[in-house]
């Protein structure tokens, strides 16, 4: 017999799961509170938390220092461009691994896996010479290629994993129907593992949307995104954290809002589900 959980129980479990999600949310809660002090707020000693002059003048200053809508396309097609390709490629290849696997897959699981120990600086000076020489520094379409294929292992990674999951007598029944492999991907794997895919892409357009390191260094200003827009404020003048707290709302409140809207849909599918 299963036990029975006690209310009092279940108030110190929702009390706990409150506090470590409060705790993990807190430097984004304290980046957004600071965004609307004045300079001398943002580092008096005490801190000051909800009791301060509220203003919104470093928001106003960094829209006129920086034309932010241009650095949230830039993210958003980045973003948005490595993942669906990224998808696109990753799709073929898990279902591959895990519907036809070889004697050498699960090596080349690992191999791309490993890929992702390597320090990205160790490959840095050939990838921005090979840029130089296709013309592709500080461009979107190189930023995309880019992040597509350091998050590709993950990518395919997280597919397989899910692609496993589905019975393969599925797919041989829609072998024995007269489908062609187009159509088996597209019509039976890709409709059964959308819940898969949907939080592998949404894995990777936060990975690909927080991407410091090549965005700082493959571009300066044309194709330059979000991370390069807050890094402009870290200046040898010193830190101004009011107007950097601000940049740094404004380049989270996007994928804030994706997330919270990504969450809302999961819980109606959910309860969608169990309903029916």
């Amino acid at each position: 017999m299963a036990r029975s959980v006690t209310t009092r129980r279940k108030a110190i479990n929702t009390l706990i799961a409150w506090m470590i999600g409060l705790l993990i949310f807190f430097p984004i809660l304290w980046t957004i509170l600071t965004s609307f002090k004045t300079e001398a707020q943002a580092i008096n000693d005490p801190p000051l938390f909800f009791f301060f002059d509220w203003t919104l003048e470093n928001y106003a200053v960094v829209q006129e220092r920086s034309d932010y809508m241009r650095f949230l396309w830039n993210s958003v097609i980045i973003a948005g461009g490595s993942t669906v390709l990224g998808i696109l490629i990753a799709v073929p290849a898990a279902w591959s691994m895990a519907f036809v696997p070889s004697k050498r897959t699960k090596d080349i699981l690992l191999w791309m896996l490993s890929t992702k120990m390597l320090p990205a600086v160790g490959v840095l000076y050939p990838i921005y010479l090979l840029f130089i020489k296709m013309g592709l520094l500080d461009t979107r379409i190189g930023l995309t290629l880019v992040l597509m294929l350091i998050n590709l292992p993950i990518i395919i990674w997280m597919l397989y994993t899910y692609f496993k999951e589905i019975p393969g007598e599925i797919l041989e029944a829609a072998r024995m129907d007269g489908a062609a492999l187009k159509e088996e991907i597209l019509y039976i794997l890709t409709p059964m593992a959308i819940p898969g895919i949907a939080s592998t892409l949404l894995l990777n357009i936060i990975l690909a949307w927080n991407e410091a390191f090549w965005t700082l260094n493959l571009t300066a200003a044309k194709a330059a995104p979000l991370t390069a827009f807050i890094a402009s404020y870290s200046s040898p003048e010193g830190l101004f954290y009011a107007k950097l707290s601000a940049a740094s709302t404004m380049a989270i409140a996007p994928i804030l809002i994706l997330g919270w809207f990504s969450q809302k849909q999961l819980v109606r599918g959910l309860t969608f589900g169990a309903v029916k």
